[in-house]
C-alpha cells in the first residue's frame, strides 16, 4: 500500500492480495500501527503492474452486474521486492488516503484534536520500516521525538455506503459549527475505553461525552449525511440519517463479491490453455497454418502456450474452432448470471478430470449413506477466482442481488469501471451430491413445509422489506437444508483436517425444476501457487467420511444453548435463521457464503422443540 503526499509517495504497509478483496477492499478503512487509511477507488490505481487474470465465466458475471464496459479482471498492482527500498517496487501498490481526517495528539498532557491537514501535524516517512510512518504533533519536542498523532476514534456512516469524518465541532457545540477558533481536545477517563468515558471539549468550555453520539437516529444530535465517498474523493446528494461508528467497526465495510471455479473446457492441458485465451487466439483459426504459427508467437499469452510446442497449440486451436462451429461449448442466455449451474454439471457429471487447475476423482459412498447420498467426488486440485464489484456499509448485502438493484451498493470508481480487482487461490475440496428422489420426498414433508411457511418465509420477507429490497428471492427449503448440513460438516472437518474452520469454505448447489441441483462442495484454498496439502481430500474417503457425517448429525441434535437455540423464532428476532447459534452452526465470515443466514438444524434432525421434519430424523 502506498499513500500519496504532495511531495512524496510513502509506503505505509503490506497486505495479502486476497485481503484486498475480503477485508480491506476499495472503500474500506485499514487500521495500521500508526495510521488509519482508506483504500482509494479504482480511478487512482496504476494498472501497469496489475496482472490480468483469465476467467471468462466470472468476467461475464461481473459484466452482467456492472455493464459490458468491464474488460478485465486484474490482480492488485505489485512488483517483486528487492533490497533497494527506493526502487520502483516500493512505489507500486494500492493507493490509500488518510482517513479519518482528524487526529489526536497521543501526549496525555495535550490531547489536541484537529484536522490532519492543519499546520499542527507533520507526516514522518520511513522508507525502511513502513509501519513506522506516522503523524506527529508539534506541541513539544523536535524531529522524531515529537508525540505521535493518532487517528480520531469515531466516524460517521449511512446505509447508502457513505462514510465521513465525525463532526466534532458540530457535536460538542450542540448542533452549531463555529466558523473559526474553538480548538478541541479529546480526553478519556478510566481504563474501560467505552464511549461514556471519552469526552470532547472545546476551549469555550463546551464538553460532551461520546456516548451521546450513539443511539437511535432521532435521539442523537448528528447532521444528515453529506453523501461523502472518501475513496472517490467526492460527494453526492444524500439526506439519510447518519450513524456513529467506532473506527475499525466490522460493519463499516461489507464486500460484494463473485466467485467462480476454473472449470475444464477441454480434455487436455493444451486445449484448456487455448480455451482460456481464446479471445486472443480465435482469429488465428481463420488464417493459413504457416501464418498462424508465426503470429501465435507474438501473442501476449505465448508464454503460457510455449511449453506445449507450436504444432500442438495449432491443433488445439483448430479443434476448438471446429467445436465452436458445431455449437459445442456455447453459453446460454442465463449463463453469465448463473455461476453455479456449470460447476454443478461438472461436479455431478460423473467424469473424472485431470488438469493443472482442476482434478477430480470419484470415491465410493460410505456405508449407510446410500439412501440419501448419490455420489462423492474428491477435488484434489481446484482454482478459485474472486472478484470485487461493490460494497455496502452498516448492513451486509443481500446475496444474489444485482448490484444496481441494491440501493445500498457503493461504487468502486467514479466512472463506470473498465476492470475490477480480483484474487486467485488454489486448493482442494470434497463434493457431496444428495439423492434427488429422497430430497424431493422430504420437501413434501408436512411439518417441514409448515415451518417454512409459518416461520422462515415471513422472516425472509421482513428482512428484505427492512433493507428496501423487493419481495421474493426466497432460496427455498432445499437450500436451507443443504446450507445447514454444510456448516455442520465444516466443524467436523476442521477438527480432523488440521485446517481452521475459517479456512474451509462452502459452495451450496440447490435448485428445483426441470434441472434440479442438490449438493455441497466444502473446500479450502490458499493464494500460494501450489495450493493446499491434501488433508481435506483425505477426509472424503469412504473409510472416514461416514463417521464424520454421523458425528456432525449427533452434534446437531443438542446445542449448548438449548432450549433457547431450538426455540428461536426468526420472526421475533429479525433474523434469517431458525434453530442456529454460535454454539452449534455459525461459521466464520470467510467460510459462509450467506453470512450465517438461512440456517436451521431442525430441518436436519429432531431437536428439543420440534420433531418430525428432519431430513435425517429416524
Amino acid at each position: 500500500m502506498s499513500a500519496p503526499d504532495e511531495r512524496k509517495i510513502h509506503r505505509v504497509g503490506a497486505l495479502r492480495p486476497n485481503q484486498l478483496l475480503h477485508t480491506y477492499g476499495v472503500g474500506s478503512v485499514a487500521d495500521l500501527p500508526n495510521l488509519s487509511v482508506v483504500m482509494m477507488g479504482l480511478d487512482y490505481w496504476e494498472l501497469q503492474h496489475a496482472t490480468p487474470i483469465v476467467e471468462d465465466r466470472l468476467l461475464a458475471a461481473v459484466r452482467a452486474r456492472l455493464g459490458h464496459q468491464v474488460q478485465a479482471l486484474r490482480q492488485p498492482p505489485t512488483l517483486p521486492e528487492t533490497s533497494d527500498v527506493f526502487a520502483e517496487w516500493a512505489k507500486t501498490g494500492v493507493p490509500v488516503g488518510v482517513f479519518p481526517g482528524w487526529l489526536r495528539c497521543s501526549d496525555t498532557r495535550c490531547n489536541r484534536l484537529a484536522r490532519a491537514d492543519s499546520d499542527l501535524f507533520a507526516l514522518l516517512g520511513h522508507a525502511f520500516q513502513p509501519d513506522k510512518v506516522r503523524y506527529v504533533h508539534t506541541c513539544r519536542g523536535n524531529g522524531a521525538n515529537r508525540p505521535t498523532a493518532v487517528p480520531a476514534r469515531f466516524v460517521l456512516a449511512c446505509d447508502n455506503g457513505h462514510l465521513d469524518d465525525f463532526p466534532w465541532q458540530y457535536f460538542v457545540h450542540g448542533g452549531f459549527e463555529p466558523t473559526e477558533g474553538h480548538s478541541l481536545t479529546l480526553t478519556e477517563s478510566g481504563t474501560t475505553g467505552e464511549a461514556a468515558s471519552v469526552f470532547v471539549q472545546c476551549e469555550c468550555k463546551q464538553r460532551r461525552a461520546m456516548s451521546d453520539a450513539f443511539g437511535k437516529a432521532g435521539e442523537v444530535n448528528l447532521p444528515l449525511c453529506r453523501g461523502r465517498h472518501p475513496h472517490l474523493g467526492r460527494f453526492e446528494p444524500c439526506d439519510n440519517p447518519t450513524r456513529t461508528l467506532a473506527l475499525g467497526a466490522t460493519n463499516s465495510w461489507f464486500a460484494m463479491q463473485l466467485r467462480a471455479f476454473s472449470l475444464p473446457r477441454a480434455s487436455d492441458p493444451v486445449g484448456q490453455v487455448v480455451a482460456d485465451f481464446w479471445g486472443q487466439l480465435d482469429l488465428l483459426a481463420t488464417l493459413p497454418e504457416a501464418v498462424a504459427k508465426t503470429l501465435m508467437r507474438t501473442q501476449t499469452c505465448w508464454s503460457e502456450l510455449e511449453p506445449y510446442g507450436v504444432d500442438a497449440v495449432w491443433q488445439a486451436i483448430r479443434d476448438r474452432a471446429d467445436a465452436l462451429g458445431a455449437g459445442e461449448d456455447a453459453d446460454g442466455p442465463d449463463d453469465e448470471l448463473d455461476l453455479l449451474r456449470p460447476e454443478w454439471d461438472t461436479f455431478s457429471g460423473g467424469v473424472e478430470v485431470d488438469l493443472p487447475d482442476f482434478t477430480t476423482r470419484r470415491e465410493q459412498r460410505p456405508a449407510g449413506t446410500q439412501s440419501w447420498l448419490d455420489q462423492v467426488v474428491l477435488v484434489t486440485r481446484l482454482r478459485e477466482v474472486s472478484a470485487l464489484y461493490g460494497f455496502t456499509r452498516i448492513d451486509a448485502p443481500e446475496w444474489g442481488e444485482i448490484a444496481g438493484a441494491d440501493p445500498r451498493c457503493a461504487r468502486l470508481s467514479d466512472e463506470d469501471p473498465t476492470w475490477v480487482p480480483c484474487a486467485e487461490m488454489r486448493g482442494e475440496g470434497v463434493f457431496l451430491q444428495f439423492a434427488e428422489a429422497r430430497l424431493a420426498q422430504w420437501e413434501r414433508n408436512a411439518v417441514a413445509r409448515a415451518r417454512e411457511q409459518r416461520l422462515l418465509i415471513p422472516a425472509h420477507e421482513t428482512w428484505r422489506e427492512q433493507r428496501r429490497l423487493p419481495p421474493g428471492n426466497w432460496p427455498g427449503l432445499r437450500y436451507v437444508l443443504l446450507h445447514t448440513f454444510a456448516h455442520l460438516l465444516i466443524r467436523e472437518l476442521a477438527l480432523e483436517s488440521g485446517y481452521s474452520a475459517s479456512g474451509i469454505g462452502e459452495r451450496v448447489y440447490a435448485g428445483t425444476g426441470a434441472r434440479p441441483m442438490a449438493g455441497v462442495l466444502l473446500y479450502t484454498a490458499a493464494p500460494d501457487s501450489e495450493g493446499t496439502l491434501g488433508g481435506l481430500v483425505s477426509l472424503g474417503r469412504k473409510d472416514r467420511l461416514g463417521a464424520l457425517v454421523d458425528r456432525a448429525l449427533d452434534a446437531a441434535r443438542l446445542c449448548g444453548s438449548d432450549p433457547l437455540c431450538a426455540e428461536h423464532d426468526p420472526r421475533v428476532h429479525g433474523r434469517l435463521y431458525g434453530a442456529a447459534c454460535h454454539a452449534c452452526l455459525f461459521a466464520a465470515e470467510t467460510s459462509c457464503e450467506r453470512g450465517n443466514q438461512y440456517l436451521d438444524r431442525t430441518l436436519l434432525v429432531d431437536t428439543l422443540s420440534v420433531s418430525g421434519c428432519g431430513f435425517f430424523a429416524a
